[in-house]
């Protein structure tokens, strides 16, 4: 029997959260590496050593690790992809338990990165979309067919939050519009818009993995780069890149985190056009009543306000242009 051993990195606040994320997969036999309970003990109980071997000491600097053992197998290796879609979602809603990095001892990465496609299926969103993965066969059925491969970047379509920007999408989305895509992950949002009538999209995401994957999943699309634009960069800070990006947008979307669009409230306005409409998503429940007032103290009035999974969308238009 040979068995894996499966390390996920994170903060020291990220450590209980990560362990009820497991322990719900029904993971068990956690093993958890603090270096602030390890200091904590060597201080409060010194009657215990006397002596700390130097390449321990070491190995416990900087360490926020949970660790959970599977066999090699298929099982075990679908255990690890429901881990590691898991781990992507809690990443999403809380950046702050950063790095949130799985590394396994004792096999190559491709051979379960490959695994969890097993959980990604075709999905029917709202009225008019499909979203069907790359690998998979499905008969739209008359939608609008969207077919994506993310990659290890977000955006599959499963997500709470980004079902509830492309309802949005499809119900706002004109022929001929542009559209902003601010945090694009793999670029779903922006290509679904361009696939139900936009004329033309901007992307950017922080990470720049997402640029590769995005204009791949544009090419699978039929989407073209004279349509089709994306960059990588912190729309909050990099100046550059908002000249880049310019303004007049009918539409901008951001599924981002609640944090990122308290940030952007008060200048996105400046990137709508007349009657724009501002979609945010990315908002965790209990912090939704913050991010609205933020929203309206910036000038947006709320036009629709959705939910899913303790997940909320606003969808908004800058008060004094109606």
């Amino acid at each position: 029997m040979k068995w894996l051993a499966i390390h996920i990195d994170t903060s020291p606040a990220g450590l209980e959260p990560v362990s009820a994320m497991l322990e719900d997969l029904g993971i068990e036999g956690l093993v958890i590496e603090d270096e602030g309970d390890f200091r904590d003990f060597l201080e409060h109980n010194r009657q215990y050593w006397d002596y700390v071997d130097e390449e321990l000491d070491r190995s416990m600097a900087g360490k926020c690790r949970v660790t959970f053992y599977v066999e090699v197998g298929d099982q075990g290796f679908t255990t690890v992809a429901a881990a590691r879609i898991a781990m992507a979602d809690l990443k999403k809603a809380h950046p702050e338990y950063a790095p949130l990095i799985m590394t396994i001892d004792g096999i190559e990465d491709a051979d379960w990165e490959n695994n969890w496609k097993a959980f990604y299926k075709p999905m029917e969103i709202g009225e008019r979309l499909i979203v069907i993965p790359d690998w998979e066969e499905a008969d739209p059925r008359g939608r609008v067919a969207l077919r994506m491969n993310p990659g290890l970047t977000f955006g599959t379509g499963s997500h709470a939050t980004t079902r509830l920007c492309l309802q949005a999408l499809e119900k706002l989305v004109k022929p001929g519009m542009k559209v902003l895509d601010l945090g694009c992950g793999s670029g779903i949002l922006s290509i679904a818009a361009l696939l139900l009538g936009a004329d033309r999209a901007f992307a950017c995401d922080i990470d720049e993995k997402a640029v590769n994957v995005a204009y791949e999943n544009a090419a699978l699309n039929g989407v073209r780069r004279d349509r089709y634009t994306v960059r990588s960069g912190d729309v909050t800070s990099d100046q550059k890149l908002r000249r880049e990006m310019g303004g007049g947008w009918d539409v901008v979307v951001a599924n981002i985190v609640s944090d990122v669009i308290i940030a952007l409230a008060p200048t996105v306005g400046e990137l709508l056009a007349e009657d724009g409409v501002f979609i945010c998503s990315g908002i965790i429940d209990d912090r939704a009543e913050e991010v609205k007032g933020k929203l309206e103290a910036a000038g947006f009035a709320i036009s629709e306000s959705r939910s899913s999974e303790g997940w909320f969308s606003f969808t908004c238009r800058m008060a004094e242009r109606g």
